[in-house]
């Protein structure tokens, strides 16, 4: 065998080996894909709720307005942030709202026939469940990133990967500084 010959056998095997995971591969992008899509609609979600649920609190607690006009703001930051698909944006936007969505249903504890009201518990009810929703979208999204990346990883699938442009490894949804303290709560005195 020559050295020339040979060369091209290991580069033929080379080939052969890494062209078997082509499929695999866009079948997770595909995935990671889908997972960022439902972490978009569950954002999506919450921020079409959001109006309703600044409408029935406001009815109640007409003297907060300074409230209402901060979480109209964050929500409109999280509307641009989802028409934009940049999950960086998307996470921060999200983040963002955290803070006066807290402070308003802080005054939700200053006015008690509210929260007895059956329009508002249904609100809190359906906000509590996408924020739920929204923590399993991120942590499906984060275990497609996972395999994704691992998969694009591995040898010979590293060489396919590389060899058809499938990218680097995925970026993973993480929490931002502070999101592990509750927002504050203050009634304005």
């Amino acid at each position: 065998m020559t050295r020339s010959f040979r060369v091209l056998l290991v580069a033929a095997l080379a080939l052969t080996a890494s062209g078997c995971g082509y499929n695999r591969i866009q079948g997770l992008d595909e995935q990671v894909s889908k997972a960022q899509g439902q972490i978009q609609a569950q954002l999506q979600r919450r921020a079409d709720l959001i109006p309703n649920l600044v409408a029935t609190v406001k009815g109640y607690a007409k003297q907060e307005e300074t409230i209402f006009t901060e979480v109209a703001n964050a929500r409109a930051r999280l509307n641009t942030s989802l028409q934009s698909g940049n999950l960086e944006d998307m996470a921060n936007a999200n983040q963002a709202l955290n803070a006066p969505l807290g402070r308003l249903l802080a005054i939700v504890e200053a006015y008690p026939q509210l929260k007895s009201d059956a329009n508002f518990r249904a609100l809190q009810d359906e906000l509590t469940g996408t924020e739920n929703r929204i923590a399993t979208a991120r942590q499906d999204y984060n275990d497609a990133v996972n395999q994704f990346n691992s998969f694009i990883r591995t040898f010979p699938y590293n060489l396919t990967a590389k060899m058809f442009g499938a990218g680097g490894p995925k970026p993973y949804f993480e929490a931002k500084e502070g999101t592990d303290t509750p927002p504050p709560v203050d009634f304005g005195n």
